[in-house]
């Protein structure tokens, strides 16, 4: 699985923020909730929506912005 997956960003839909596809809830959202000590059961009983491969999803997508951020940087 990849994060292309799970997320997708849509104009219509939250302004074009990332979200987990089908849901209306973003990457930060969920980056906030881990943030803020919320544990990923917390979470997935919060947004019954949400699944275990969503948070994932979420991570693997921030990683992934990360690393386009450092690559620009270096240049």
């Amino acid at each position: 699985m990849s994060y292309e997956d799970r997320i997708t960003i849509d104009p219509a839909i939250r302004g074009g923020k990332p979200c987990i596809k089908g849901t209306r809830i973003t990457v930060y959202d969920i980056l906030e909730y881990l943030a803020g000590d919320m544990s990923e059961d917390e979470i997935l009983q919060d947004f019954p929506s949400l699944s275990r491969q969503d948070l994932r999803a979420t991570l693997e997508f921030a990683a992934a912005r990360e690393r386009m951020l450092a690559v620009s940087t270096d240049e």
